[in-house]
């Protein structure tokens, strides 16, 4: 064998190694959970109450859930990122509660001190006990509006497909987990390699509520195409605010983006249900 045969040899090697290492690992590359469990007390948000789900047997999860100040009020249930847990939320979303909004922060399996491992799975038997738990109190899908921030755009993409509820709104979405992978691993076939896909590109054209798609344009985590790419996608109604100079962590810095998300849930609920 030759010098250059050899070193092809190596190479190829060493690549497929690489790509068997990010394969067997991916998981730990796309979920970042905080595993301690938050003190609902320090939130500081009176009338919040954890609510404990069973997502399936054996397997609880515990949320956070905040009722709307009026009686028949639009109620928002978030789906959050990748990293951290429903604690470290708390503050992103007060002008949503101040606006006299209900506020449920679901929560997945492997944060915030909850038991099991995320996967598209377990997040998605997550998600929908949260989505039957306010159908089981009461909470008609017209006052529902989903929300999706990054990752958490997988599980309230399907929500909203999946339940009727009034809108839809997603923080820095993307079309496929596949999408952003071989965004950012240009080098392997990254696309090939996803376990949890959450083919958002695949679903959105079953929605059937209101969109509003809420990107920034400084976005390196999921680059703002996706988001544009995923509103082309989408059927009518729908309305999109891509922000100059806004990155992935932070658009709830800008006024116009929190301005624009209450004026959208003020929109599709009811106007009784808005105080």
């Amino acid at each position: 064998m030759s010098g250059l045969t050899t070193t092809m040899a190596t190479a190829l090697g060493l690549y497929l190694l690489l790509a068997l290492f990010m394969f067997g690992c991916q998981r730990s590359f796309l979920y970042f959970p905080d595993k301690s469990d938050p003190d609902i007390g320090d939130a500081g948000v009176e009338g919040l109450v954890a609510v404990r789900l069973e997502s399936e047997p054996g397997l609880e999860v515990e949320h956070w859930y905040r009722p709307a100040a009026a009686a028949d009020g639009p109620v928002l249930v978030v789906f959050h990122g990748n990293a951290g847990h429903i604690g470290h939320r708390v503050p992103k979303y007060r002008p949503l509660l101040d606006a006299g909004f209900g506020l449920f922060l679901a929560e997945y399996r492997g944060y915030g001190g909850n038991a099991g491992k995320p996967d598209e799975t377990g997040l998605t038997a997550d998600a929908r006990a949260v989505m039957a738990y306010l159908a089981g109190a009461g909470i008609a899908g017209d006052r529902v509006i989903v929300f999706g921030e990054s990752l958490g755009g997988g599980p309230a993409v399907k929500m909203a497909v999946e339940f009727d509820v009034a809108g839809l709104v997603l923080e820095s979405p993307f079309t496929s987990i596949g999408d952003v992978a071989q965004a950012h691993y240009w080098y392997l076939p990254a696309r090939w390699l996803v376990l949890d896909k959450w083919d958002n590109a695949g679903r959105i054209g079953g929605l059937r509520a209101p969109l509003l798609i809420i990107h920034g344009e400084r976005d390196r985590v999921v680059p703002t195409r996706f988001g544009r790419e995923l509103f082309e996608l989408a059927p009518e109604p729908k309305q999109a605010l891509f922000v100059p100079g806004a990155d992935h962590n932070g658009l709830f810095n800008h006024p116009e983006v929190i301005s624009a998300v209450i004026a959208f849930v003020r929109e599709q609920a009811p106007a009784s249900a808005v105080d």
